[in-house]
């Protein structure tokens, strides 16, 4: 169990942030192999991109089972809904020392809390000895690669449902006060006498707590609080809590052909054509069924050439259409 102790003053400087670079790091986490429903297709795409493409710093650290993901790859929001490039220039400016700090958190864990430690893989060994601050860099470069190829296409999306979500919450927060919209968070959060109890295999207790930053999650499955392993900039923790929402499902899910398309055209090229139902480029088709470009660039050359689908160019792109064909 994580207890914060937070008195009136503290509740009065807490506040919502919506993070990019948060959902990102958090499929990192053991939450990236089991993730919401909602979110699952946009995480699972996420876990191969992470084994596929060239990122052998953020592969290292990613954990299969408990563990700790350096806080420095998400730092704490520094406004009410900072943009991706203004948080991984915060990765890329961290201090050194707190890199390398973090690195021994990582290595010797927290035995008092119940975070065991972690034996380091070669690639974080070969990363940290270049140093603190060109691990931030290396970090930060590969976070930015991961973000576009798995992220970037849905944000949009992602980031007007937790908008809404901090809206509502600033609804129950106004009219029925903080301990209300502490207990409406979700059922492992409960808050009584001045303290926020969030259900945890870590043990930590954490008198007078400065503030909060709550962020709401797509990709979180259950609440998690996130405390500063080193103290040496005082952060307050965060408090991470996940988002239901039918309408991110929507989103996330790849298009679903007919049985009768897909015995006849194959499940790859009939996803393609129900994903159609308004022009697309490859670009956009990829990110939407969770293909590469190049997977649904020959699929729709097969289509093209079959006359189930036109194509036309619109400024730089290539949009794809279905024809009447499929009608």
């Amino acid at each position: 169990m994580i207890e914060l102790t937070v008195d009136a003053a503290g509740l009065a400087r807490s506040r919502f942030a919506v993070s990019p670079l948060s959902e990102v790091t958090a499929t990192l986490l053991p939450w990236g192999l089991q993730p919401s429903p909602e979110a699952a297709p946009w995480v699972a795409r996420a876990r191969r991109v992470l084994r596929r493409a060239r990122l052998p710093l953020l592969s290292a650290l990613a954990l299969a089972g408990p563990g700790y993901v350096p806080d420095f790859l998400s730092p704490l929001p520094s406004g009410p809904s900072p943009t991706i490039e203004e948080e991984l220039q915060r990765v890329r400016r961290t201090p050194p020392g707190r890199v390398l700090a973090e690195m021994q958190a990582l290595r010797g864990g927290r035995p008092r809390n119940g975070l065991a430690g972690s034996e380091l893989s070669k690639d974080v060994r070969r990363a940290m000895t270049q140093g603190g601050g060109q691990m931030a860099r290396q970090a930060a470069d590969e976070l930015r690669r991961y973000w576009e190829l798995a992220f970037a296409p849905h944000w949009e999306a992602a980031e007007a449902v937790l908008h809404a979500e901090v809206n509502r919450c600033a609804g129950v927060l106004v009219r029925q006060g903080a301990a209300k919209l502490f207990n409406s968070l979700h059922h492992g959060l409960r808050w009584a006498d001045g303290t926020l109890h969030v259900e945890s295999r870590l043990r930590i207790a954490l008198p007078d707590v400065p503030m909060i930053v709550v962020m709401p999650s797509l990709v979180a499955p259950r609440p998690a609080a996130h405390v500063d392993p080193t103290h040496d900039e005082d952060q307050p923790p965060t408090l991470v809590y996940p988002v239901r929402s039918t309408a991110i499902a929507r989103t996330f899910a790849p298009a679903k052909p007919s049985a009768e398309m897909a015995q006849l055209l194959g499940p790859t090229r009939s996803g393609l054509l129900a994903a159609l139902t308004q022009p697309a480029s490859t670009t956009e088709l990829a990110a939407r069924q969770f293909l590469s470009p190049a997977t649904v660039s020959y699929h729709l050359g097969v289509l093209h050439r079959a006359g189930l689908v036109t194509r036309s160019r619109s400024g730089r792109s290539v949009l794809y259409r279905r024809t009447s064909t499929d009608t």
